[in-house]
C-alpha cells in the first residue's frame, strides 16, 4: 500500500489518496481456499492484534501471516471471511480523520473492495453483528485453531446467536475445522512471486552479514573495542538501507563461548581478537523471511582448531545440500549431515572410538548429540519457522515405534515429507563444543553453524543465500578486504 499526496488544504495540511493495485494473486489464493471448504463451508481468518510493549506504546505491528497470504493487507483490527462459493468479506478499520492523524492513513471499507479485490468490506465494528448472519445456513465453520486468543469464544458466541434463531428457520453449522490444515499445504509450496521476494530478502541479508564480518575485522585492526551490539547495528543498518521492513527474528550475534548457546541474542559481550563470531540473522521483506548463519573469525583469520571444525561443519552442509532435491525426504539432508559429523567427530578426537564405537554406532546411539543437538533444517517462508507438516500426508497412517537411546522415551516415527519443487527450507548443521571431561581443550568454547536457504528444484536445490561467502578461505579474503 502506497500513500501519495493528493492535495493540500488552505491550512497546509496534506490529504492523501490510497493508491493500491489489486494483485490477482491474492484473489487466486482466496479462490483456492474457497474450493476446499466443502459445500456450505465458511472460513474466518483474523489478522494479528496490536500488542502493548509498555504503558503507552505498542510493539511495532506485524500482521498475521495467514491473513496476509490471502489479502496482502497489513492494517490491524481486520478479519477476512470467505465462503465456499468464493465470496469474500473484509472487516477493517473505518476511516477516522482524528485517529489517522496519530496512527496513519487507513484504507477503509469503501476503498477496500477495489484495492484488495474482495467482494465487499465493512467496518470492523460490524463484525459481531454480521458474523451470525454470515454463519446462518452454513454447514462447517473453519478458523485457525489455537492461534488467536479468544477467537474460539467469539465463534461460540456467534454460533449461539445463530442457534437462538433456529425456530425462525436459521441453520447453525454442525462442524468446526482448523483452516490452518488447508492453508499450511497451500503455503508450503512457494509460487514464483514468493520465490522472487525470498531471493531479494536473501540478497539483502547476505550483504548484512558481509558488512558485519568486515566491520569486525576493521575495528579490531584499528584497536577498537568490539561488542556484539556493534555487529548487530551493522545488520540492522543494511536491512533497512535496502528496504526490509524488519528483522525476520531476533538476531543472534554470539562471540566466543556465547556461540554455544543456540538461541543467544546479540548483547553487550566483548568480542575478542581470536574469537569466533556466530551470526544468525535475516531480514523480512514484504512479509517473507530470510535466515542465514555464518561463523567467522573476529579478526579475519581462523586458528587451527577453529578451521578444523569449520571445515567439518561445511563438509556436512555440502552433504546435506546434495541430499536436497524434489523426491527426497525432508529428513534426508539431516541424515546426510549427521553421517559426516559422526565420522568427523571421531576423526578429530571429540569422540573416542574406544568408548563410542564407529560412525554407525555414533549415529545409532546419538553420541553426536553432545555437540550437535538440533535438526539440520526447517521450512521457511512468511514465518522464519514456516508452517507445513513434516510428515508425508499420503503416508500418515504408517507408524513405527523406537526407544530413544538418550532419553529412553518411546518415539513414534511417521514417514518424513517428500520434498517438492518450490518448497523452501534451511540447511544448517553445526557443532557446539562446551568444556567437559574428555573434550580436548583446543576445541573448548567453539560454536559453529553454517546456514543457507534452499529452494527445492526438480534437479536439486537453489541456494539463495550464497551472496555471502561460506568457504573459510573466501571468508578470510573478504575480511582482509
Amino acid at each position: 500500500m502506497g500513500l501519495v499526496p493528493h492535495r493540500h488544504s488552505a491550512s497546509g495540511v496534506a490529504f492523501y489518496n490510497i493508491q493500491m493495485i489489486s494483485n490477482p494473486l491474492y484473489a487466486q489464493r482466496r479462490a483456492r481456499l474457497a474450493a476446499q471448504l466443502g459445500a456450505g463451508g465458511i472460513a474466518i481468518i483474523p489478522t494479528a492484534p496490536e500488542r502493548p510493549r509498555n504503558r503507552d506504546s505498542d510493539y511495532l505491528y506485524r500482521h498475521d501471516s495467514y491473513f496476509y497470504y490471502l489479502t496482502g493487507f497489513t492494517e490491524p483490527h481486520a478479519t477476512l471471511v470467505i465462503t465456499a462459493d468464493g465470496e469474500s468479506t473484509l472487516f477493517c478499520q473505518p476511516k477516522d480523520m482524528e485517529r489517522e492523524v496519530w496512527d496513519g492513513i487507513r484504507l477503509g471499507p469503501d476503498a477496500a473492495p477495489a484495492a484488495l479485490g474482495v467482494s465487499r468490506a465493512m467496518s470492523s465494528a460490524e463484525l459481531a453483528v454480521q458474523m451470525p448472519k454470515l454463519l446462518d445456513n452454513r454447514s462447517t465453520v473453519w478458523y485457525p485453531f489455537a492461534i488467536h486468543a479468544g477467537l474460539e469464544g467469539l465463534v461460540a458466541s456467534w454460533l449461539q446467536s445463530v442457534r437462538a434463531r433456529v425456530r425462525f428457520g436459521a441453520v447453525c453449522p454442525e462442524q468446526q475445522r482448523d483452516v490452518c490444515s488447508v492453508l499450511d499445504e497451500m503455503r508450503l509450496v512457494k509460487d514464483a512471486h514468493e520465490q522472487d521476494i525470498m531471493r531479494r530478502a536473501s540478497a539483502i541479508s547476505a550483504r548484512a552479514h558481509i558488512r558485519a564480518m568486515q566491520r569486525s575485522a576493521a575495528m579490531l585492526r584499528a584497536g577498537q573495542e568490539v561488542r556484539e551490539y556493534h555487529l548487530d547495528a551493522e545488520l540492522l543498518h543494511e536491512f533497512r538501507q535496502h528496504g526490509s521492513q524488519y528483522p525476520a527474528y531476533g538476531s543472534i550475534v554470539a562471540g566466543g563461548a556465547n556461540a554455544c548457546v543456540l538461541h543467544y541474542r546479540a548483547d553487550t559481550a566483548l568480542i575478542r581478537d581470536g574469537d569466533l563470531v556466530l551470526i544468525d540473522a535475516g531480514c523480512e521483506l514484504d512479509g517473507y523471511a530470510s535466515d542465514i548463519t555464518r561463523t567467522f573469525p573476529a579478526n579475519g583469520q581462523f586458528s587451527g582448531p577453529q578451521r578444523t571444525l569449520y571445515d567439518l561443519v561445511l563438509a556436512s552442509q555440502n552433504a546435506a545440500v546434495a541430499a536436497t532435491y524434489a523426491g527426497a525426504r525432508f529428513v534426508a539432508p539431516h541424515e546426510a549431515a549427521v553421517a559426516v559429523l559422526a565420522q568427523g567427530l571421531l576423526d578429530v578426537g571429540l569422540l573416542d572410538k574406544n568408548k563410542v564405537g564407529n560412525a554407525q554406532d555414533v549415529i545409532a546411539n546419538r553420541s553426536y548429540f553432545q555437540f550437535y543437538m538440533h535438526r539440520t533444517g526447517h521450512w521457511l517462508g512468511m514465518d522464519v519457522h514456516d508452517c507445513g507438516s513434516y510428515i508425508e500426508p499420503s503416508e500418515l497412517g504408517q507408524v513405527s515405534e523406537r526407544k530413544d537411546p538418550l532419553s529412553g522415551e518411546i518415539i513414534k516415527d511417521r514417514p518424513s515429507r517428500i520434498l517438492q519443487s518450490g518448497m523452501v527450507l534451511t540447511i544448517e548443521p553445526g557443532l557446539y563444543v562446551r568444556p567437559a571431561p574428555g573434550v580436548p581443550e583446543p576445541f573448548h568454547n567453539i560454536g559453529i553453524r553454517i546456514e543457507d536457504d534452499a529452494i527445492v528444484t526438480d534437479t536439486g536445490c537453489e541456494l539463495i543465500t550464497r551472496g555471502v561467502p561460506v568457504k573459510a578461505d573466501e571468508i578470510e579474503a573478504l575480511m582482509r578486504g
